[in-house]
């Protein structure tokens, strides 16, 4: 049902079905297509209180139908990620659309989250189908095994899969090693197997300058 047209753009092809995606997205369809704006970033009350809680804005619009829609937003790299019954965690703002087969929710994050200026949650996408994450640049999936942790740059980190334990380390940043940083600094050490998504281009943070 998703397929990329390039890389910056997602052609979703329905034959009655729904597809979730980032309010305003969509950029043109063909066929007959209904429209629903959803409350709140995750399904449900307490999807919806967190989300005020900590801030974070992730407005998500039902399309369903006949036909095919396309996607974008603001000429961001695309990736498709595929589910089968196992739990990705995305940053809000990365996250672009799901097919009906999978649900989303939010996940608390500790101080990661707070580290970022993202709040204290972050979004969780789960059970079988496809969903499609934004990045700026192309996104480049890395390998975490138990013989070899991960260690990324909060700026860079998209998103992560797969059965990985986060710890959150604070001091230092690959710019310190350099001098370069300045502020209180941060890194996230992903330990386990799965994977996770990094980005070429580092977001704004809270943290300093990281």
């Amino acid at each position: 049902m998703f397929r990329l047209q390039g890389s910056k753009v997602l052609a979703v092809d329905m034959t009655g079905d729904a597809v979730k995606a980032k309010n305003g997205s969509m950029v043109a369809y063909d066929g007959q297509m209904a429209f629903k704006k959803l409350s709140g970033g995750g399904e449900g009350f307490r999807g919806m209180v967190t989300r005020r809680i900590t801030g974070e804005q992730m407005t998500v619009m039902e399309v369903r139908g006949q036909g095919t829609c396309w996607f974008a937003d603001r000429a961001s790299e695309i990736n498709l990620v595929s589910l089968q019954g196992d739990k990705l965690y995305v940053e809000s703002s990365n996250l672009l659309a799901t097919d009906s087969g999978l649900r989303t929710g939010t996940s608390f994050t500790g101080v990661r989250g707070a580290s970022q200026g993202n709040g204290l949650f972050t979004t969780t996408v789960e059970g079988h189908g496809q969903a499609a994450i934004m990045s700026d640049g192309p996104a480049v999936a890395l390998r975490v095994s138990p013989q070899y942790p991960l260690s990324v740059d909060p700026g860079a980190y998209v998103a992560h899969q797969g059965n990985l334990r986060q710890s959150f380390q604070s001091g230092v940043t690959f710019r310190t090693f350099m001098g370069e940083g300045g502020g209180e600094a941060f890194q996230i050490r992903f330990e386990g197997d799965g994977l996770v998504y990094v980005q070429p281009s580092e977001r704004n943070t809270v943290a300093g300058d990281v």
